[in-house]
């Protein structure tokens, strides 16, 4: 699954505010906001919802020990 800190980082990559990101993945900006924080548990279709808003927009998720420091990461496609 992805990671809160994989969000905000293609969130920011793209330029989306919050609220761009929760209207393309079907979620309120402040269920986004808590996701993004790591106050929320959410559902594994939450994040799915999430990460398919993302690479829509050309976003590619790296797992562990794909990424340059060996954790979890993006990159565009």
């Amino acid at each position: 699954m992805i990671t809160p800190a994989q969000i905000r980082g293609a969130r920011a990559m793209l330029g989306l505010t919050q609220a761009e990101l929760a209207k393309l993945a079907g979620l309120s900006t402040t269920g986004l906001n808590n996701i993004e924080r790591g106050l929320a548990d959410p559902k594994a279709s939450t994040l799915r919802a999430i990460q398919l808003a993302l690479e829509k927009k050309s976003i590619v998720f790296v797992s562990d020990g794909q990424n340059v420091d060996g954790g979890p990461g993006i990159r565009f496609k």
